[in-house]
């Protein structure tokens, strides 16, 4: 008897927003694009997905997704109040339904007192809510970036089943 397959979580997502048609965008930091190339894998995703931004730098943030200076040189660039409007700016800049957005310390450099490597904002935005989830992850560069790719779309997912 063949084992029973799952969906993968960017097919679920994907089956979720087309079945409520919703359209969602992403702002990216430390993950450099990794959530918008997972959500693309999936055939079809163009009708669903706008687009990403990746915005590493203040001057990207803030440019691009509208980030407030105050808010990037009060709270830094890795901080709830940042994620939240990222993941508003994304949202507004490509017009979806649904922004998502992630910002952080990979390392193995860049870490501070307070903010150690490993140190992860993930944000989402919505006509209905915004939620904002911290993480502290203990691997290397590429693993905290697939870690934090990861814990975005489980809570895009979570959105979905409500």
């Amino acid at each position: 008897m063949p084992a029973e397959q799952t969906e993968s979580i960017e097919t679920e997502i994907g089956r979720r927003l087309t079945e409520r048609a919703l359209t969602v965008a992403v702002a990216e930091s430390c993950t450099g694009g990794l959530i918008g190339h997972r959500l693309t894998n999936v055939a079809g995703s163009s009708a669903y997905f706008l687009g990403g931004i990746i915005a590493y730098a203040y001057d990207a943030k803030e440019h691009l997704l509208g980030v407030r200076h105050n808010t990037l040189y009060e709270h830094g660039a890795v901080s709830e109040a940042t994620v939240r409007e990222m993941a508003r700016g994304a949202r507004q800049a490509l017009r979806t339904d649904i922004g998502l957005a992630v910002t952080g310390i990979a390392g193995p450099g860049g870490g501070l007192p307070g903010k150690p490597v490993g140190t992860v904002w993930v944000g989402l935005s919505a006509r209905d809510t915004e939620l904002a989830q911290q993480f502290l992850w203990n691997a290397d560069r590429v693993g905290n970036k697939e870690l934090s790719a990861q814990a975005a779309l489980e809570m895009l997912l979570a959105y979905l089943k409500r």
